[in-house]
């Protein structure tokens, strides 16, 4: 029986990780929280508080490390780049040398497409392999992660698998993409109807799949893997489908992308305005070649679950 230990697992990906791996009778599961983190959706073999608990690895075989420092109070301030090394470089470095201590054969570390950085032009997408260019703290501090976790793999017999996901959504999505569900479900007219930047996105099925696939493939020993849905939408396109699987017309007026950044700069919201109109792309052949993998679910049907689980909650 594999054993895994499971970081963040009340959080969105971690959550689905978890539901999946309790589903397998061959897999025992230690899930790692915070005392804050919301109660988990399913039992496990144990259950580990970061806040209060040390940590102990013996025995275990595999490392899922999903959680992650991804907002602070103040993301200029001279503190925010030591706020999130704390969590995201520091602790993962520590999980990862009483990881090696303890005989795990394999860390998988989830990091992210911030890594490679914001934006990317239109015939040049992001690929594995390219020179890292993190423009925010959060993604340096997933690089320093990075660096730091392949450098205690070097010289030891235990494995690292890093993963990049970009922007994630499916049931139980929060933040700009329920937001955005919101918007359309209530029949808000939005001036997106003519943007033709193009954005990777990836289902949590499909990311959850890949982190179950780097579980044992031997090819995935110490690499770097970007994933996404392998279909990239315009954010009309993205706002056209989601209004399809909520049944709702939507109502896109086609205002130029050039006067909604002079809108976004004018009420300084630079950085809403880059992930709304500029372009992210991954190329993820890599992910394909060297695992075999392929997404297990199309972006309509990712979809239309996504939508069914902002019915319920809603």
């Amino acid at each position: 029986m594999m054993h895994v230990f499971l970081t963040g697992a009340s959080g969105f990906v971690g959550g689905a990780v978890l539901q999946r791996l309790v589903s397998l009778n061959d897999i025992k599961v230690t899930a790692a929280v915070r005392k804050s983190s919301s109660p988990l959706q399913c039992a496990v073999h144990d259950v580990v508080n970061l806040e209060t608990e040390n940590v102990s690895l013996l025995g275990v075989d595999v490392v899922i490390h999903a959680a992650a420092r991804v907002h602070v109070i103040d993301e200029y301030s001279p503190n925010a780049l030591s706020e999130y090394r704390k969590v995201n470089t520091e602790w993962t470095l520590n999980l990862a040398r009483e990881a090696l201590a303890s005989g795990v054969k394999r860390f998988i570390f989830l990091s992210s497409i911030k890594v490679n950085g914001e934006v990317t032009s239109s015939d040049r997408p992001f690929r594995a392999d390219d020179e890292p260019a993190p423009s925010d703290y959060y993604g340096i501090s997933k690089l320093e992660a990075e660096q730091g976790l392949l450098e205690i793999a070097a010289d030891s017999e235990m494995d690292v698998v890093i993963i990049r996901p970009v922007l994630v959504y499916g049931d139980g999505v929060k933040a700009n993409f329920y937001n955005m569900i919101s918007w359309l479900d209530r029949g808000v007219p939005l001036p997106f109807g003519r943007l033709v930047n193009k954005r990777s996105f990836v289902a949590l099925d499909n990311l959850v799949d890949l982190i179950f696939t780097c579980m044992n493939h031997p090819d995935a020993s110490n690499q770097v893997f970007l994933v996404s849905d392998d279909e990239d939408l315009t954010a009309t396109q993205l706002f056209q489908r989601v209004g399809r699987a909520l049944g709702r017309n939507t109502w896109l007026l086609p205002v130029p992308t050039f006067l909604l950044r002079a809108i976004f700069q004018v009420l300084g919201k630079k950085s809403q305005a880059q992930r709304l109109l500029g372009s992210l792309q991954v190329d993820v052949e890599k992910t394909r070649k060297v695992l075999g993998w392929q997404p297990v679910i199309g972006v309509d049907e990712a979809l239309r679950k996504t939508v069914d689980g902002f019915k319920r909650r809603k």
